[in-house]
């Protein structure tokens, strides 16, 4: 196990904007060096990486760029917004076992500029499996066609509203208005604005779905024995997991025999095996929001609630500072930025050193989720 035996002790970002100049490999570098000197940790001590494989600027050109010494450990975790946690439990891993002593995991992005192919245009490759092959023709073409399918049937099963998604929405966009670093920090939302908003993929209406940004952010993980001696409070990586379940298709879940039991079941059972600390113990979390459905179907994943009353759950300020959970207190990929979930690491670092923007008084504890409806991720932090 790795448990408590590394921590985040660095972590760096970008500005988040539309149409930021430079390219990837210029946006990762500065997050990195930023993480670095927040660590208080030289360039060339670096000796561990770790990306998403969706990643474009590899480990060999950021190394050249930076200036890094040799490295004795490289690795990337797919899927996309599968993939934050994993990227850190990697590193970790790495770290726990020798394998590296400095570890930097990042997640670099111009996707509003334009620059990024999105998988389902014109012209980009189709991937191959039966799933995809029986929706694409019929025009299921995007991420949001898919989750709005899994988000009629949890309507249809368990009698969620609209309501309930825009519970979500407002929240985060609630912490988001008190962040200077969001993009939607200017941008008030009521919920008649919600409510009135145009339709996306019905019942997923624009303030359903992320952002599209341009952005990096990066973090340092070293041992806990090195943590002590870093500038900032350590956050000790508690617990780390990742899943898929047997009959799992990649963003169509609505194949297999239980639509609405996504991988963060199986991530979530692999995660509180190895912890101590259990979803009743977690004091705020970061759950990965590239649409708000996505939110209630982690909650019930990962226990915070029973199947079916992730809806109910939302209500009475529940997601808010203050609330029975608070969730992605940055605003998230909703409304501060979308970077893979990246954000939602570097907030939960934030909220046990005591530095968010929408501090949760005391959090000690933190749950980071990567995406459910992909191969994914989670992880638990502490102070």
């Amino acid at each position: 196990m790795i448990k408590d035996k590394t921590a985040i002790v660095g972590i760096g970002q970008t500005e988040f904007s539309k149409g930021l100049a430079g390219d990837e490999v210029e946006l990762a570098s500065e997050a990195i060096l930023n993480a670095l000197d927040d660590a208080g940790i030289d360039i060339s001590e670096v000796d561990g990486l770790a990306s998403y494989t969706q990643e474009a600027t590899s480990e060999v050109v950021l190394s050249q760029n930076i200036g890094f010494g040799d490295i004795s450990y490289f690795g990337q975790v797919g899927y996309g917004g599968g993939g934050g946690p994993g990227v850190i439990g990697h590193i970790a891993m790495a770290v726990a076992t020798g394998q590296c002593k400095v570890g930097v995991a990042w997640r670099s992005r111009k996707r509003a500029s334009g620059a990024a192919r999105r998988p389902w245009s014109k012209g980009a490759s189709i991937q191959e499996s039966i799933a995809v092959n029986h929706t694409r023709p019929f025009g299921m073409i995007r991420p949001v066609d898919e989750i709005a399918m899994l988000t009629q049937r949890y309507m249809h099963e368990y009698g969620g509203t609209r309501e309930h998604l825009c519970n979500i929405a407002m929240a985060v966009r609630k912490h988001a208005n008190n962040n200077p670093d969001a993009m939607m920090r200017e941008k008030l939302m009521s919920r008649d604005d919600y409510m009135n908003a145009r339709w996306i993929s019905k019942p997923l209406c624009l303030f359903d779905n992320c952002l599209e940004t341009d952005g990096a952010l990066a973090a340092v993980i070293v041992s806990a024995d090195r943590a002590k001696d870093c500038p900032h409070t350590p956050a000790y990586i508690h617990a780390f997991g990742q899943g898929f379940h047997h009959q799992h298709q990649v963003m169509q879940n609505f194949f297999c025999a239980d639509p609405l039991k996504g991988p963060a079941w199986v991530t979530a059972r692999k995660l509180y095996e190895q912890s101590d600390i259990k979803a009743a113990d977690i004091d705020v979390a970061q759950i990965y929001d590239a649409f708000t459905p996505l939110i209630l179907l982690s909650l019930e994943g990962y226990g915070f609630c029973e199947r079916g009353e992730a809806g109910s759950f939302t209500e009475n300020g529940n997601l808010e500072v203050g609330g029975k959970l608070p969730v992605n207190t940055s605003g998230g990929g909703l409304s501060e930025a979308y970077v893979h979930g990246f954000n939602l690491i570097t907030e939960g670092v934030k909220q046990l050193r005591g530095t968010s923007p929408n501090q949760v008084e005391n959090a000690e504890t933190c749950l980071v989720t990567a995406g459910e409806g992909v191969p994914t991720g989670a992880m638990i932090l502490r102070k």
